[in-house]
């Protein structure tokens, strides 16, 4: 489990005077999930398309399942598989035509590539559906397919990129399961994805990439206890602004910030603070408060922390879009 089946070091790629990747590093460990965060235009397709040899690096190199990705490129390829953002199914072709039309392609012996079908299509329930043309599958369905038929080798390595975009709750749930199921039997998954809240369901680890580097890295639980817990207030009258955030500010040594026209939110980062300090101190100053409340930060908040930028975002060109943009704090002084 803790040997690194994916190993980059050093990545750097130019697109012509955009640099994309400025050193990229990266490992991730045999069976597991690694979420691959980061703004648009941040450097993360650049990244899996380098991995997924798609593309070469103009300096570093990069290793899968000990096999260079730019000098054992078939080598590679025979042990990954790749679901980029849109699906990559034929709509005139039925689910089992597709996979069995990709098993061909992945020059799998005829008979192999039917038996190879049928068992991926029954375990991921997609047996009912197998023999309707794709046009009049479900967006979920459509997707799953897709997923489904970069497993026809077996891949060691599976890079998902934004595999639920677009998709209902329902339908990300499934593609959520299909995901547990692949790791359980041994598969190592690379996912990019928009969705904070589906990389702390399904990553084991998580790297957050921004300007074309590894900003930070670890568990969800490793990242989000870099900033602290949060004292969040809501007011029972909201004239008392100004004094409760003077109160939150005594508490946490930094300016808290409007999360609602009744409400404020600041990070403990010191640690220290507890419930019963910040209600007493609150009452000391006169201020009525609806609900006090500690917690712990979420992935979207340790997200907009680590990638402010507050300028111009010089990541990707041409492989991901550039609309990347800071977060923009309100705070109340």
């Amino acid at each position: 489990m803790d040997d690194p089946i994916v190993i980059a070091e050093g990545l750097h790629k130019h697109f012509g005077r955009t640099h994309a990747l400025r050193g990229l590093d990266l490992r991730v460990p045999a069976g597991t999930v690694c979420g691959l965060l980061g703004p648009n235009g941040a450097g993360k397709t650049t990244a899996v398309r380098i991995l997924a040899t798609l593309s070469e690096p103009d300096a570093g190199h990069a290793r899968i399942a000990g096999h260079d990705v730019v000098g054992e490129a078939d080598q590679v390829r025979a042990r990954i598989g790749l679901a980029g953002q849109y699906a990559a199914v034929d709509e005139k072709l039925t689910g089992r035509g597709n996979l069995r039309l990709f098993g061909r392609l992945y020059h799998l012996p005829r008979r192999e590539a039917h038996r190879r079908a049928d068992e991926l299509l029954e375990r991921f329930g997609l047996t009912a559906a197998a023999d309707r043309q794709v046009a009049g599958y479900s967006g979920g369905m459509r997707r799953r397919l897709d997923v489904v038929t970069s497993l026809i080798l077996r891949p060691q390595v599976l890079f998902l990129d934004e595999p639920t975009t677009g998709l209902d709750p329902r339908s990300r749930g499934e593609i959520w399961d299909s995901i547990r199921e692949l790791v359980a039997d041994g598969t190592t998954v690379l996912l990019t994805t928009q969705y904070l809240d589906e990389a702390d369901r399904l990553a084991d680890d998580i790297a957050v990439v921004d300007h074309g580097r590894v900003v930070a890295s670890g568990t969800p639980d490793e990242l989000k206890a870099t900033i602290g817990d949060r004292l969040d207030v809501v007011l029972a009258d909201p004239a008392m602004l100004r004094e409760a955030a003077t109160v939150m500010h005594r508490l946490a040594g930094t300016d808290p910030t409007m999360t609602g026209a009744e409400s404020l939110s600041v990070a403990l980062t010191g640690g220290g603070v507890r419930l019963a300090d910040a209600v007493r101190e609150l009452d000391r100053a006169g201020v009525a408060a609806a609900d006090v409340s500690l917690r712990r930060p979420t992935l979207d908040e340790v997200f907009l922390r680590l990638t402010d930028r507050g300028g111009a975002n010089d990541g990707d060109s041409g492989q991901e879009s550039d609309r990347g943009s800071g977060l923009k704090k309100e705070a109340v002084r």
